[in-house]
Formats: C-alpha cells, structure tokens, sequence
C-alpha cells in the first residue's frame, strides 16, 4: 500500500529553499513526514515542520502545491511558505531515533538556506526530481510571490 508524507517548502525571495540534514547521512531534505490518525494533510505538514525544524506556521501561511509521486511505495503532499531570509540557528528538531549505537539522536541535525540551483547536490535523486523536474521551485516561488502572504514563522 502506498503512503503519503506531508510537508513544506520553505522558500524565502531570494530564490532559496529551507532543507534539513537528515543525521547520520549525507543528504539534505524539506521538513516531512507521515500523519497521525485523523490529521489531515495540512496538520500533518504542520506538526512535521514544527517537529523537524522548530517552526511554527499558521494554516492561512500555506499554498496548497498538491500531491506528488515521490517513490513506487510513497507520495509526497506538499505546500509551501513564503518567509523572510531567517538565521538557520534558530532552527531546532525536537524529534529523535536511536542510532545503531542506541543513542538517542535528532532526525535533522542542520539547517541551511539553499540556492535554488545547489539542490540537486544536497538532495537524494527521488526529492530532487521531484523538486527540480517535477515541480519548478521558481515557479513555486512566483506563485508565493503573487499570493501576497508573507509567513512570519513563531
């Protein structure tokens, strides 16, 4: 059976996207994740990215990009935020896994401001077709752009 991660793109107008270092590998990705029963798409993009990188939107902060094929076994629901260029440090990740050692250790454990054109070097092939192939992060952000709402994350 197929699932569905949700989750945002954080895109600020300088033509850079929010990723996350996923701990213990060498890629990068956007704040995401799998829901909880009941949640809907939008509480489950929300919890994630409140969970993954510390920042809190509001529903109305939100452009609907839709569903998304990601890999044969998981699809990916996305929307995205327009914000003002924010330090990265203040940035945390409040979840945890144990690591092959048993210690205790956050999902992300960096965050960094990415140039539209360095994505594909931070991100796993699927994200990154999915993101420059599939979705135009340019185009993604002249739709926020013209929304007119600029996210001001807690």
């Amino acid at each position: 059976m197929k699932t569905t991660s949700c989750g945002i793109l954080v895109l600020h107008a300088g033509g850079e996207l929010l990723l996350c270092h996923a701990t213990g590998s060498s890629r990068w990705d956007i704040p995401k994740g799998h829901g909880e029963d009941g949640e809907s798409q939008i509480e489950t993009a929300l919890r994630e990215t409140a969970e993954e990188t510390g920042l809190v939107f509001l529903p109305d902060d939100l452009l609907e990009l839709g569903r998304f094929a990601y890999r044969p076994s998981k699809d990916l629901w996305l929307f995205a935020a327009l914000t003002e260029r924010f330090d990265t440090a203040r940035c945390r990740c409040r979840t945890q896994f144990a690591d092959r050692f048993g210690r205790m250790r956050p999902e992300m454990d960096g965050f960094a401001w990415t140039p539209f054109a360095a994505v594909a070097g931070r991100c796993a092939q699927n994200l990154t077709r999915l993101l420059t192939a599939t979705l135009s992060l340019p185009d993604t952000l002249t739709r926020l752009t013209s929304w007119g709402r600029l996210a001001r994350p807690l």
